[in-house]
């Protein structure tokens, strides 16, 4: 039989082990990487606000385009509006929660914000997204990547839930990424680029020009290609080149360029009267030639003359479907010779049009 001395000795052994075994459970605990809550399949989830609460008034139609950059806050207020100050869904494929605590936390006015992040296809179809973009009050669309979202989104029931949100008369915008498919065209960036002005007019039918339609369907843009960041990233080439193409392609007379400067938004409401909301003097461009380029053909540079480009800025409207502008902030004309935009642009008077 053991002694007492012994017995204590075994005890203090296995006091021993059981601490150290569980020091060695606890590292390993510590060193796991941290589960994502946020991470759903295909998809990730955000949350701010309170999701139960009422929405305070009804919503409205409306469609916000952002060129990107900076938010121009007055934009967004009025698309909180038309959204009845309740609950905002922002779809995105990068990034996680910028956008819904800037609306929730800088903005306000809203009950609250749900982010859903996209990572595949399959995220298009899940119920719980569809339930969630079905009951928004208002939808916004990030920037980012439009490719993704075209790869992502294109020919999903989340692409007819976005047509039934604007069907239903309620909100949606977008920025950069974001507006540029929100018309009936878009610059889809299906190479893994973003093409320049010079090489889209250089070659306006090359494999670079990666044009996108029958996506979105929104009202008053059944004739229009959007484009972002326009002045800062001297986009007018290319939406020219853009546009002459669709006109080729789609044999038709009636499609307009709407280029957004950074800062800078176009609030169009269900009426389609249209309104610029500027942080910084932006503009929204119009390039609406109403004819065909003169030379667009394969591995030729284009040309094509007297190409109508009219800016607005806030003291200016637009109304759709006629694109008749009123106190535009200049009209101008503009030369592209041989697959090059000419230097000296003619500029008309900027005496207001009826």
């Amino acid at each position: 039989m053991p002694s007492p001395l012994s017995r204590r000795l075994f005890l203090q052994r296995c006091a021993l082990l059981i601490l150290a075994l569980a020091g060695a459970t606890g590292m390993a605990a510590a060193g796991d990487a941290p589960a994502d809550a946020s991470r759903r399949d295909g998809y990730r989830y955000f949350e701010i606000g309170d999701l139960k609460a009422a929405r305070p008034g009804a919503t409205e139609a409306g469609l916000m385009l952002v060129g990107g950059g900076d938010w121009p806050y007055d934009a967004f207020r009025w698309m909180i509006g038309k959204a009845g100050h309740g609950r905002i869904v922002i779809l995105r494929a990068s990034g996680t929660v910028e956008a819904q605590d800037e609306f929730f936390k800088d903005i306000g006015g809203i009950t609250a914000a749900q982010t859903l992040v996209f990572d595949d296809r399959r995220a298009a179809s899940d119920p719980e997204v569809l339930r969630i973009v079905r009951e928004a009050d208002g939808i916004f669309l990030a920037g980012g990547d439009q490719s993704n979202y075209v790869r992502f989104w294109k020919g999903t029931p989340l692409n007819e839930a976005l047509d039934a949100h604007v069907r239903a008369g309620k909100p949606i915008g977008g920025t950069s990424a974001g507006l540029a498919i929100l018309g009936a065209f878009a610059y889809g960036a299906m190479d893994g680029g973003s093409i320049v002005s010079p090489t889209a007019m250089t070659d306006p039918t090359g494999s670079e020009v990666t044009l996108v339609d029958d996506f979105l369907h929104m009202p008053y843009l059944q004739n229009v290609i959007t484009d972002s960041h326009f002045g800062e990233r001297d986009r007018l080439g290319r939406l020219i080149a853009f546009v002459a193409r669709l006109s080729a392609e789609q044999k038709r007379a009636d499609l307009v360029g709407i280029g957004i400067d950074e800062y800078t938004a176009l609030c169009i409401d269900a009426h389609g009267v249209a309104r610029v909301h500027s942080g910084d003097g932006g503009h929204v461009w119009l390039v609406h030639p109403r004819r065909q380029a003169e030379v667009f053909a394969a591995g030729k540079p284009l040309t094509f003359r007297d190409v109508p480009v009219t800016g607005l800025d806030t003291g200016s409207e637009l109304r759709f479907p006629d694109f008749n502008v009123k106190h535009p902030a200049f009209e101008r004309r503009v030369d592209v010779v041989n697959g090059i935009l000419g230097d000296a642009v003619r500029t008309a008077s900027l005496e207001s049009t009826p």
